[in-house]
């Protein structure tokens, strides 16, 4: 009787060890490929390589008040407007919260149409105001989503953002 009772203790006492060692190692915190911390980019179309996880939480705080949650899967790719977000990945543990920033890029291109018209084209990752000068003065004023382009007829374009 007195065996048994040892040999129960002895299994919760080796049980309880593994898991405790499980734990202190690592094999259940998520482990993170890519991207690394405080990643930039001024491509917003980003790559998350992540491993024993469930789930990646964004938000642009790093108090996650309003998170976008996405479910882990291999190559998982997120397009993010330019901006600074925190990120974590959730399994049975949470990683550490990990930062990235998407810079923005102004890019306009021309395509001559015919005689004096152009096609301008915003070809960077956030929306833009166009102003469109004759000379000095201003003949037009466009407002270009990305990769949209309209037709315009001018000698100067000028691209902020919006």
């Amino acid at each position: 009787m007195v065996n048994k009772i040892m040999l129960k203790i002895d299994l919760f006492l080796i049980i309880g060890s593994l898991v405790v060692l499980i734990f202190l190692v690592g094999y259940v915190s998520p482990l993170v490929i890519s991207p690394l911390d405080n990643y930039e980019s001024s491509e917003g179309n980003i790559l998350f390589l992540i491993e024993k996880a469930d789930k990646l939480v964004i938000d642009d705080n790093s108090e996650f008040t309003s998170p976008d949650e996405y479910n882990v899967e291999d190559g998982l790719k997120i397009d993010l407007e330019p901006g600074q977000y925190y990120w974590k990945a959730v399994g049975v543990l949470g990683s550490k919260v990990r930062s990235l920033t998407v810079e923005s890029l102004v890019n306009l291109e021309l395509r001559k149409v015919d005689g004096e018209s152009y096609e301008v084209i915003n070809s960077g990752n956030t929306r833009l105001n166009v102003d469109v000068y004759d000379g000095v003065e201003l003949v037009d004023k466009i407002k270009l989503e990305t990769d949209e382009g309209l037709e315009s007829q001018g000698t100067k374009f000028v691209g902020e953002m919006k």
